[in-house]
C-alpha cells in the first residue's frame, strides 16, 4: 500500500486512491462487481535492474478494483472472487503490462517486471540508469498521476540521483514554484507566487520548524537525502493546517527502495567565477537489506558536503523623505541618506548526515527508526563602507523659496537634500561628510536535527501508523567580532571638515551606485568645495569607535506524536476508507544573546588595542569586479579576532535581555476523512480541528525620562493566549478517461505568526515616545480557496495541465506602526497607551488568484511520424508557467488610512523553460527560471510639509530574478557517470528598489560557477 508518499497522515493510502489511476476509463466500473474473499500480492520492478517501481498503478478493470504499489514495488489487490481475471499493471514511460491470473480462494502472488519494447520487432530494451532525466520524469508523472490531491513531485532516477545539489534548487523547477535566494543560492521556496511562511517544510509528514522559524529554509537540505520531493498544493485533512500555500515533503531514502545492496557515491570539483575561488561537493550513500529469524532488516546511511569559497561584489543605499527639504517639488523628491558597500569573502558550507532502520518483523508490520543531521554555515568576513550622507542633515537649509542662482552650499552645510546647489536625489556632491567603516567576521550556522520512530500495521481490516518525533533546530547567529571606525567629528560649522571626505555620488543607473571620493576644502566664508580626487579610502582618517563580539543563539525544540487508523467499508455502494488520527506538537523557540562591547578610548587603552586600521589591515587587492571608484584594504581576520581577545581582558558577555524571549506553542489536532470511490473517481472529505497553546515570555525595556535624567527600567512580561481553527475540505477527481484526470478542490488553511513575532519584547523611550517589539496578539492569517486543474498524460512521458486557483485570505499579516492602545507599559504616572508602536500587525482581507499551465513532452514518440532520424528522439523540453494577481489591505490608522498593496512575497509571474536531449548514455540540460518582481515590505510613512510621505523612498520590492543553469551526463557503463553543472551563467543581481524600479537599494551579484565530477553506482 502506498505509505509515505500521500499525505502527511503516513497511513497506507493506496486503499484511499484506489480509484485515482484509471482502470479502463470512467464506463469500466458503472456497476459494482462481485467481491470474493481472495487476494492477489505481488512486487512491480523494472526488468534488468530490478529496482522497484513505487507508485505502480494495478488493476482489474473487469472488477473495478485498482491499487498502487508502495516504495518497495509491493501491492495487494484484496476482495477478488475466484476465477481467471486480467490484470493490467500500469507505470508512466512502460507499456501496459497485462497479466492473466487465476484465483482459487487464497492469496495468489504475482511479481511483474516492466519492460520497454521496440516499435520493430518487438525486442525488450531494459532502461538502464544512462537515461536520468526520462527516468526521473516517469517516477515523478506516476506518483502525481495517481495521487488523491493535487501534487507536483521530484523523483530521484534508477540510481537514486536528485537533479540539483539543494532541494530548493531541485523544487524550483516544477510548475507554479519559485524561490528566493541569498548570496545567489536558492533558499526560500514560494508556491504559486505566493508569501514564503505560507510553505511548510516536513520530512516524510512529519512538519519540521525551520531554524529561522516558520520562514522554512531549504539551502540546508542536501538533495542527496531524498528519494523524492512532493510539493503538496491542495491541503487534506490529513495534513497540519498551518499551511496556505502547500507543503513540501521531503521523502527520505528507506533501504527497502533497493532489492538489495546499494552504494552510491558522488565527487566533484569546481571553480567559482566572481574571486577565483574553488567549491567542492561529494556524497555516499549506502543501504542493504537481511533476513533474520525475526523479520526482515533494512538499513540505509548518507552523508554530504558542499563547500564553496566565494566574495560577493554589492552596494547598497537608503532613501529617505527629508522633512528640511521644503523647496518647490520636495514632495516628489526622496534623497540617498546612505551609500555604502558591503564587500563579502566567505565560505559557505552544507553537510548532512543520515541514518535509517527499517524492521518487517511480520507480513504488515513495518517498524523504522531515523535520524537526520543537515548544516548550513556561512563562515564569512565583510568589509562595510558607508558613505553617511545626511551625517549633517540639520544644516540643510529650510526655506520655501525657489532656488536662487549657488555655486556651492551656504555656510557651514554640507549640501545635502540641497536643490539649490544643483544636487538631485540620483546625482550629486555632499561635502564634510562622515565615514563609517564596518569590519566584521561572522561565524553563521543553521542546523536541524530530526529524529523519527514509526510503525505502520495492517490489523485485520484496520490500517494503523503512528509516529514520535523529536527535533532540534538551532539558529547561531553568533558574530566573533564587528569593528567600527569612524571619521573625525564635523566640528563647529565644519571647522575639522577637512579630515572628513566629499563625495560626488551618481545613482541614475540602477545597476551600479557610482562614488568618487575628494578631498574637502572649507572656504573662508565657511562654505565647502572639493579637492583633490582621492582613490585610496585609506588616505582617510578613522578611528576604532567600538568593537563588538556577539553570541547569539536561536534554539526550536519540537516533540511531535501522532496516530493515524483507517478501514474500508461500503458507504452507499462506494468503496470507502475512513480515517480519522490525532496528533500533539509541543513546540519551544528560546533566544540569547551574549555582547561584548567596548565603545570608549579608556576601555581600548586599558585592553592594549591600537585603534588606526593599519593594526588589522593586510595586503591585497580587492578581490571583485565592482568598480568601486576607489582602493581598499581587506582586514585580516585572525588580527581582529586577537582583538576581541585582547578585549576580553576588560569587558565581559551580558545577556541581552531586550533580545531574550521564550515562546512556547503547543497544538492539539484531530482530524476525520472519507476518500470514496465512484465509477467516475474519487471523492476526498473531512475536517481537521486544531487548538493552539502560546505561552511567551521576554523582558520590557523601557528609557524612562529624558536628557540627563533618563534611566533605565527592565520588566519581565509573560503571555498567555489560546485559540481553535478548524479546517474543512473537499476534493474530487474525475477520471475522464484513461490519460485525462480533472481535479477540484475546496480547502482551507491558516498562516500563524512566526515566533519571534509573537514574543512580547517590548523596548519603549519616552522622549520619542515609541515602542518596538513583538505582538503576542498578532492573529493567524486565514484563507478559504478553491483549485480546478486539468491533467493529461501522454506515452511514454508527456504531461500537460491547465490549473486556477483562488484563495481569499483575511488578518493578513505587515510589518507596521499603530497607536499602542494599551495601559500595560503604564508606570510611574505616565501614559504610553498613545505612543507609536512599531511592530507585526493585522491588515485587512486580501486574495491571490492565478492560473498555472504545464507541459513536458519528449520528441522520441513522433520520430518515425514525422520521418526523423532515431537520434533526434533525444529532444525533449518541459515548460511551466504561473501568473497571478493577488491584493491586500494594509493596516490603517485614523491618520494613515489602509491601502491595497500586493501580498508581501507575491509574485505575478514565474516560470521556467527546460530543454534537453538524452540518448546513448549521454544527458544534457539548460534549464531558465524566472521570477517577476515581488513586494517585500512596506515603507513608512509620515507628516512632512502637511504632505503624506513614505519616509523611507516607498514601499520595498524585489526586482525580477532570473538564472541560466545548465548541466551534461555521460554514462561511461551502468556503474560510472561523469557529469558537468554551470550554474548562474547569466550573473545576474540580486536587486531591491524603494517604491520606484529606478531607485535601488541593494544590488548583489555572485558570480558564474562551474562543476564537473564523476558518480559511481553499485
Amino acid at each position: 500500500m502506498r505509505a509515505l508518499l500521500i499525505g502527511s497522515a503516513m497511513i497506507p493510502l493506496a486503499i484511499g486512491i484506489a480509484r485515482a489511476e484509471p482502470v479502463d476509463g470512467p464506463a469500466a466500473a458503472a456497476a459494482p462487481a462481485p467481491r470474493g474473499n481472495a487476494s492477489i500480492t505481488g512486487t512491480i520492478s523494472q526488468a534488468g535492474s530490478g529496482d522497484y517501481l513505487d507508485g505502480a498503478s494495478v488493476s482489474i478493470p473487469a472488477l473495478g478494483l485498482a491499487t498502487a504499489a508502495d516504495r518497495a514495488g509491493r501491492f495487494t489487490l484484496a476482495g477478488i472472487p475466484a476465477g481467471t481475471h486480467d490484470v493490467v499493471v500500469r507505470y508512466v514511460g512502460f507499456p501496459d503490462a497485462r497479466r492473466s491470473v487465476t484465483v482459487t480462494g487464497a492469496a495468489v502472488v504475482l511479481d511483474v517486471a516492466m519492460t520497454i519494447e521496440t516499435n520493430a520487432g518487438g525486442d525488450e530494451i531494459v532502461v538502464s540508469g544512462s537515461r536520468p532525466i526520462a527516468e526521473s520524469e516517469a517516477a515523478a508523472l506516476q506518483i502525481q498521476r495517481t495521487s488523491p490531491s493535487l501534487v507536483s513531485v521530484i523523483a530521484s532516477d534508477s540510481i537514486g540521483r536528485l537533479p540539483d545539489q539543494n532541494v530548493a534548487q531541485a523544487v524550483s523547477r516544477l510548475p507554479g514554484v519559485g524561490v528566493q535566494r541569498d548570496q545567489g543560492q536558492a533558499r526560500y521556496i514560494t508556491l504559486r507566487g505566493s508569501p514564503i511562511n505560507w510553505t511548510t517544510l516536513s520530512f516524510d509528514g512529519i512538519n519540521v520548524v525551520s531554524p529561522e522559524g516558520r520562514d522554512a529554509r531549504f539551502d540546508s537540505i542536501p538533495s542527496a537525502i531524498a528519494s523524492q520531493i512532493i510539493v503538496r498544493k491542495a491541503v487534506t485533512p490529513d495534513m497540519t493546517g498551518e499551511t496556505i500555500a502547500g507543503n513540501v515533503d521531503i521523502i527520505t531514502r528507506s533501504a527497502f527502495d533497493y532489492p538489495g545492496l546499494k552504494v552510491q557515491a558522488k565527487g566533484g570539483l569546481g571553480h567559482v567565477e566572481l574571486g577565483k575561488k574553488t567549491e567542492y561537493e561529494g556524497s555516499l550513500v549506502v543501504s542493504d537489506r537481511f533476513d533474520t529469524g525475526i523479520g526482515e532488516f533494512g538499513i540505509v546511511s548518507s552523508a554530504s558536503l558542499y563547500r564553496r569559497g566565494m566574495v560577493t561584489d554589492n552596494f547598497e543605499t537608503d532613501f529617505e523623505a527629508v522633512d528640511r527639504d521644503l523647496r518647490p517639488g520636495y514632495e516628489t523628491r526622496n534623497w540617498a541618506r546612505e551609500t555604502e558597500n558591503k564587500l563579502y569573502r566567505l565560505t559557505r558550507k552544507n553537510y548532512s548526515l543520515s541514518s535509517r532502520l527499517d524492521w518487517r518483523p511480520a507480513p504488515g508490520h513495518k517498524l523504522f527508526a531515523e535520524t537526520i543531521y543537515s548544516a548550513f554555515e556561512d563562515d564569512e568576513q565583510r568589509n562595510n563602507y558607508i558613505f553617511d550622507l545626511d551625517d549633517q542633515q540639520s544644516r540643510t537649509p529650510n526655506g520655501t523659496a525657489a532656488c536662487a542662482v549657488n555655486a556651492r552650499p551656504a555656510s557651514g552645510t554640507t549640501g545635502y537634500a540641497d536643490v539649490c546647489t544643483g544636487n538631485t536625489p540620483l546625482l550629486g556632491t555632499v561635502y564634510g561628510i562622515d565615514l563609517n567603516s564596518n569590519f566584521t567576521v561572522r561565524k553563521y550556522k543553521q542546523s536541524v536535527f530530526t529524529n523519527t520512530l514509526g510503525g505502520d500495521h495492517e490489523l485485520g481490516d484496520w490500517k494503523v501508523a503512528w509516529r514520535g518525533n523529536y527535533t532540534r533546530s538551532i539558529d547561531d547567529r553568533s558574530q566573533p567580532a564587528q569593528l567600527n571606525y569612524d571619521s573625525p567629528s564635523f566640528g563647529t560649522n565644519g571647522a575639522n571638515a577637512a579630515n572628513r571626505l566629499t563625495v560626488g555620488y551618481d545613482l541614475t543607473d540602477p545597476q551600479l551606485a557610482k562614488v568618487q571620493l575628494y578631498r574637502t576644502i572649507r572656504n573662508a566664508d565657511g562654505s565647502f568645495s572639493r579637492g583633490d580626487r582621492v582613490t585610496a579610502i585609506e588616505d582617510f582618517p578613522r578611528t576604532l569607535s567600538r568593537l563588538r563580539s556577539l553570541k547569539a543563539q536561536d534554539v526550536t525544540e519540537a516533540y511531535t506524536a501522532k496516530l493515524d487508523i483507517s478501514r474500508e467499508a461500503s458507504v452507499f455502494g462506494a468503496s470507502t476508507i475512513l480515517a480519522a488520527g490525532v496528533r500533539y506538537d509541543n513546540r519551544t523557540k528560546t533566544s540569547n544573546e551574549y555582547l561584548l562591547d567596548l565603545s570608549t578610548p579608556a576601555q581600548f587603552a586599558a585592553a592594549g588595542i591600537a585603534t588606526d586600521y593599519s593594526a588589522i589591515a593586510k595586503p591585497g587587492g580587492f578581490q571583485g569586479e565592482i568598480p568601486l571608484g576607489y582602493t581598499f584594504q581587506y582586514f585580516d581576520r585572525d588580527k581582529v579576532l586577537g582583538l576581541v581577545d585582547q578585549a576580553k581582558a576588560v569587558g565581559s558577555y551580558v545577556r541581552s535581555d531586550a533580545n531574550f524571549y521564550d515562546v512556547g506553542e503547543k497544538v492539539y489536532s484531530a482530524y476525520a476523512m472519507a476518500t470514496a470511490t465512484t465509477g467516475w473517481g474519487s471523492i476526498i472529505g473531512g475536517a481537521r480541528v486544531e487548538h493552539i497553546r502560546n505561552d511567551a515570555g521576554a523582558f520590557s525595556i523601557g528609557t524612562v525620562g529624558t536628557g540627563s535624567a533618563a534611566t533605565t527600567v527592565t520588566t519581565p512580561i509573560d503571555v498567555k493566549s489560546s485559540q481553535t481553527l478548524v479546517y474543512p475540505s473537499l476534493h474530487l477527481n474525475w477520471d475522464v478517461d484513461d490519460r485525462m484526470k480533472a481535479r477540484l478542490s475546496f480547502n482551507t488553511g491558516a498562516a500563524r505568526p512566526d515566533y519571534d513575532q509573537l514574543r512580547p519584547n517590548l523596548s519603549y523611550n519616552d522622549a520619542n515616545a515609541t515602542i518596538s517589539g513583538g505582538n503576542p496578539d498578532a492573529k493567524p492569517e486565514k484563507a478559504k480557496g478553491v483549485d480546478l486543474y486539468v491533467e493529461y498524460y501522454t506515452m511514454p512521458r508527456g504531461f500537460l495541465s491547465i490549473g486556477a486557483y483562488y484563495k481569499d485570505v483575511t488578518d493578513v499579516l505587515f510589518d507596521s506602526t499603530q497607536t499602542f492602545g494599551r495601559t500595560t507599559l503604564n508606570t510611574g504616572g505616565v501614559d504610553r497607551s498613545g505612543y507609536i508602536y512599531s511592530t507585526i500587525v493585522n491588515g485587512g482581507s486580501g486574495y491571490i488568484m492565478g492560473i498555472e499551465g504545464a507541459i513536458q513532452q519528449q520528441l522520441e514518440p513522433f520520430t518515425a511520424d514525422l520521418g526523423l532520424p532515431e537520434w533526434m528522439g533525444g529532444f525533449g523540453v518541459q515548460l511551466n508557467a504561473t501568473i497571478n494577481k493577488s491584493r491586500a489591505e494594509t493596516p490603517g490608522t485614523a491618520a494613515l488610512p489602509s491601502r491595497k498593496v500586493p501580498l508581501p512575497g507575491a509574485s505575478d509571474a514565474i516560470y521556467n523553460l527546460i530543454a534537453y536531449y538524452e540518448k546513448y548514455g549521454f544527458s544534457a540540460r539548460v534549464s531558465y527560471q524566472n521570477r517577476s518582481a515581488w513586494l517585500d515590505a512596506i515603507g513608512g510613512t509620515d507628516t512632512i510639509g502637511g504632505v503624506v510621505r513614505g519616509i523611507d523612498g516607498g514601499d520595498f520590492y524585489w526586482a525580477k530574478d532570473n538564472e541560466l543553469d545548465a548541466s551534461v551526463r555521460y554514462a561511461i557503463n551502468n556503474n560510472v557517470e561523469i557529469y558537468g553543472d554551470f550554474a548562474n551563467l547569466l550573473n545576474g543581481p540580486g536587486r531591491r528598489y524603494a517604491g520606484s524600479s529606478a531607485y535601488t537599494i541593494e544590488h548583489e551579484t555572485f558570480g558564474r560557477r562551474y562543476t564537473g565530477g564523476v558518480r559511481v553506482t553499485f
